[in-house]
């Protein structure tokens, strides 16, 4: 398992919501990274003056990884070959696409993805391994 550890933002909204995962999190030996999807997602969701303070510590403490030029061609090709092989409607593949770039992000930094998104993130993973942590 990698040592660089990248939380997903379903982690997060488990935590912020219901307290969900603190004692995990608090005692994390892996070198946390943002995804600059992650915290994106988390800021279009904040609501409170917590949430708002929460995520600003985020972006102090930890770096931020932010998908490259590749990372964003390559999950338009892989989105296709998903929406090919099982047929998903376009939102369901818009919901995807951010998972797709937390994970294609995740492998080009030898990171592994910590996630209670089991479905989505397991079949992302079917076709772009990844190394899952799952809460």
């Amino acid at each position: 398992m990698s040592s660089v550890a990248i939380f997903d933002t379903s982690i997060f909204i488990d935590y912020l919501r219901a307290g969900r995962h603190q004692d995990k999190i608090e005692q994390s030996t892996a070198l946390i990274r943002n995804s600059s999807v992650v915290l994106s997602e988390l800021w279009r969701g904040a609501t409170k003056p917590e949430e708002y303070a929460f995520l600003r510590l985020l972006e102090k403490n930890y770096p931020v990884l932010t998908p490259t030029e590749k990372n964003w061609l390559e999950s338009g090709q892989l989105l296709g070959t998903i929406y090919r092989e099982n047929r998903f409607s376009p939102e369901k593949l818009r919901d995807l696409h951010f998972d797709v770039l937390i994970v294609l992000t995740a492998r080009s930094y030898g990171a592994r993805v910590v996630t209670s998104n089991r479905s989505g993130f397991e079949l992302i993973s079917r076709y772009r391994k990844v190394d899952l942590d799952l809460w």
